[in-house]
């Protein structure tokens, strides 16, 4: 028996198949055997700093592998994430796995979530959990898409012989939504790595018809100052600033030395909880639970997806970044929705944003950050839906 929402529209042009986690028992034990045996650096004055200025702490690392190791279940995460319909296809020769609420109701708008890095599905899984436990099948509004990008999770990585980009990864997720039926038309969402993809879908692709976004990286707009700003858009920059300054080296390592870091991080999923959880420790407002942090950090060494997902940094060096998205190339003429964080990493002006595209929604927040979609659940859906049902009328339309 099907599960509910897993109905595909009849415009779809291919029949995916439904996909289900299982990982082997065998898997299981080898990380956990891992864990076990990952040795520890030695105490240090960096480490052993509780602010973390100098990254995370020998007590932190020690704490939450014991958490890994005693109190947190990866079967109850497997169960979770197999309680939504989920399917994987094939495009270009790649697997591309995604997660969907697909609506019965035939006026549905669909609506392509794009995560980035070190993200995945997951972060969009309390959203599609507050659409699910407040529409029926026949009543959701939306359809619901959530792709694993190419090297995440359950999609394949990138090829192996040629280059990879974002532009690419755009390609692939405006084949993957006319494939399940969207060829007329579908609004993108995107944060981090998923922000620029969902960019270029606007710029490059008819069928995305409008964007919605939660963050922006750019440089200030030619002729821009500070003048007119209010304290706390001030507060931003100085934000974004010092991100770049002290909080940015692994983006230079991730885009100058992929390979290396990649086989470093891979060797031990203590490595790989050290790397990845510092990020979801100093990007969020409030604090994330430790069951949160080792669930993604399971879910990346299970399915490999560290070396696999970090080919989009290359794209930054040398500078400057590309796309840079203050530029005519990259600005989006089509509605353009913005939902601001306070402690998002690259917190800039709205006058900055609208520099980028035809800005007509904007959402300033006073709780989340950089992970908003899993942080501010709640918030995030009431802006997008604010946004795209102000924005799809006139899209239907034509207008």
């Amino acid at each position: 028996m099907s599960k509910p929402f897993s109905t595909l529209p009849s415009t779809a042009r291919v029949v995916p198949t439904p996909f289900q986690v299982a990982i082997p028992k065998d898997q299981l034990t080898e990380m956990e055997t891992l864990i076990k045996l990952a040795k520890l650096a030695p105490p240090t004055y960096e480490n052993s700093q509780m602010d973390c200025r100098y990254g995370i702490t020998t007590h932190w690392l020690i704490t939450m592998r014991e958490q890994w190791l005693r109190s947190y279940k990866w079967k109850a995460s497997e169960d979770r994430i197999n309680s939504f319909p989920q399917w994987t296809t094939e495009i270009e020769d790649m697997t591309i796995h995604f997660v969907g609420l697909f609506s019965e109701n035939k006026d549905a708008i669909p609506i392509l979530l794009i995560h980035g890095w070190p993200g995945s599905f997951l972060e969009f899984l309390p959203i599609l959990e507050l659409f699910r436990g407040e529409y029926s099948p026949s009543t959701l509004p939306f359809h619901l898409i959530v792709p694993s990008l190419p090297g995440y999770t359950f999609s394949s990585g990138p090829p192996l012989d040629k280059n990879f980009s974002t532009e690419d990864v755009s390609r692939i997720l405006d084949q993957l939504m006319k494939d399940i039926g969207f060829e007329s038309g579908y609004v993108a969402q995107g944060g981090d790595i998923g922000s620029r993809i969902a960019r270029a879908l606007a710029v490059d692709y008819e069928s995305c018809k409008a964007v919605h976004l939660n963050v922006t990286f750019m440089s200030r707009p030619d002729g821009m100052t500070d003048d007119g700003l209010d304290a706390y858009e001030r507060q931003g920059i100085e934000r974004m600033n010092n991100f770049r300054a002290m909080g940015s080296g692994y983006s230079t390592e991730h885009g100058t030395r992929p390979s290396t870091i990649g086989h470093v991080i891979s060797s031990s999923p203590v490595a790989l909880l050290a790397w990845v959880g510092e990020k979801f420790l100093e990007w969020v407002d409030d604090p994330l639970s430790p069951d949160h942090i080792l669930e993604s950090i399971t879910l990346y060494w299970l399915t490999d997806t560290f070396p696999r997902s970090i080919y989009t940094y290359r794209q930054n060096f040398p500078p400057p970044p590309i796309p840079v998205t203050n530029t005519p190339r990259w600005f989006i003429k089509k509605p353009l929705g913005f939902s601001s964080f306070p402690m998002e990493l690259a917190r800039v002006p709205r006058s900055w944003v609208e520099a980028t595209g035809n800005l007509v929604f904007w959402g300033p927040h006073k709780k989340g950050g950089h992970f908003a979609a899993l942080e501010q659940p709640k918030a995030f859906k009431s802006d997008l839906t604010e946004f795209v049902e102000q924005v799809w009328p006139g899209i239907a339309s034509g207008k």
